[in-house]
């Protein structure tokens, strides 16, 4: 009995060690899903703005840790604390500094369900709110204050993707009624969409993007094997991101969960791909690279609230169905003068909005009044939070440069360097 019992224990702590294991890996892919950003936006931008997109991007990155860490986390997952819309600011900052790890002995009391380090569980979401930020970023390229926009990503990272978040994965009202959002595409794409949205349209648009006439300037990226690089980073990553949300991976049944999820995540984002590609060739008449790259994006996107339940050629028109709005909406957007660089706003919202409806496409117990619920309230809050912070940063401190700033280039009024210098003219001795 005795041997049994020793032999049990064994198999739970290797399982521990092997879900840990597992966390800490996919949230390493997502934390490279960061390099990814950083590529992506960099190849899309121009050249005299290369520098300080690269600087916005790292630095956002670190920002988010730090402020996840000393309060973003234990606003979301409060323990104790379950329902209604705010936990009590009591608890705020005491959670992960306060908090010891499991030891051998936590595991097996436990019965199964402590399965994972909880500090694996930090780094995992900790990976994700900077990829909220991320989206950010790339909608307000070429014209914001470097450090107007490191402000914003203080209050971002640090309370308003929590709050929300606590929502629906801390046991807050959303998780109460319902709503389905698997890794996040309502949590934290549409979150991070929002937030742009609202900094957009207090920002303005770029010199040169739209004329009196109604009609649309193209503005092209610098670097467009750096942006398709960064694509492929994100496609890596995004195995990571949706994969790392099934949790564990220690059984039969989760180990093939886990392998589903894989798979619906890369046909999802072939499928985007490929009827991205092809509306671009039928409507613009060319095979339009920017357009197709934002397919493959907004395949992943659409598929992340649920890959599990789907079947891989399910899955593969959702994602293609996401490719298809990406390009409507993009155009869509510059219609109404709302200049995003990279399409993040599309990419991210527009599509993440249909990726938390298409839950109901395959999962049976996903509730259309529900996942309604959940989109509004996401967007509102985040949209309506992050409008009141980009606005007081736009009557204090500024959020745009100034439009001599603009045409030079950002790179040397923010960051006094430039990414190309072998790009300008030499200097005479």
């Amino acid at each position: 009995m005795e041997a049994t019992t020793q032999i049990a224990a064994q198999v739970t702590e290797l399982s521990y060690a092997l879900d840990t294991f597992y966390f800490l890996v996919m949230g390493a892919l997502v934390m490279w899903m960061a390099a990814g950003f950083t590529m992506l936006e960099a190849g899309l931008v121009r050249a005299k703005n290369t520098a300080e997109i690269l600087t916005k991007n790292i630095g956002l990155y670190s920002i988010a840790c730090i402020m996840y860490m000393l309060c973003g986390y234990t606003i979301m997952y409060p323990g104790d604390f379950a329902g209604g819309l705010f936990q009590s600011v009591t608890t705020i900052g005491s959670g992960l500094l306060s908090s010891s790890d499991n030891t051998a002995a936590d595991v097996i009391a436990s019965g199964g369900e402590t399965y994972y380090s909880n500090l694996s569980d930090f780094f995992f979401q900790v990976v994700f709110v900077a990829t909220a930020m991320s989206i950010v970023s790339g909608a307000v390229a070429e014209r914001m204050k470097l450090w107007s926009f490191f402000a914003f990503t203080v209050v971002l990272t640090g309370f308003i993707y929590p709050v929300q978040g606590f929502w629906k994965w801390g046991g807050g009202f959303l998780e109460e009624a319902g709503f389905l959002d698997f890794a996040g595409a309502g949590v934290v794409h549409l979150c991070g969409a929002a937030a742009a949205l609202a900094g957009v349209v207090l920002l303005g648009a770029r010199k040169g993007k739209y004329g009196k006439n109604g009609q649309v300037n193209a503005i092209p990226g610098c670097n467009l094997p750096l942006a398709t690089l960064g694509t492929l980073i994100l496609w890596l990553g995004w195995f990571g991101f949706n994969g790392g949300s099934e949790l564990k991976v220690s059984d039969v049944g989760e180990a093939n969960a886990v392998a589903l999820v894989f798979v619906n995540t890369n046909m999802a984002a072939a499928g985007g791909l490929v009827f991205a590609l092809l509306l671009s060739r039928f409507w613009f008449g060319k095979a339009d690279l920017t357009m197709a790259l934002n397919g493959a994006l907004a395949g992943l996107v659409a598929i992340t609230a649920e890959p599990l339940t789907p079947e891989p050629i399910v899955a593969t028109f959702i994602g293609a169905a996401g490719g298809i709005l990406v390009v409507l909406s993009i155009v869509g957007l510059d219609k109404l003068k709302i200049d995003d660089p990279v399409g993040a706003i599309s990419v991210h919202g527009v599509v993440g909005i249909w990726g938390v409806l298409a839950v109901c496409i395959s999962n049976p117990e996903a509730s259309l009044k529900v996942q309604l619920l959940g989109i509004g309230s996401i967007f509102a809050w985040v949209f309506g939070t992050s409008f009141v912070v980009w606005f007081a940063l736009q009557q204090t401190i500024g959020i745009r440069v100034s439009e001599e700033e603009e045409y030079e280039g950002v790179d040397l009024s923010e960051c006094g360097l430039e990414a190309y210098p072998e790009f300008t003219a030499a200097e005479s001795p």
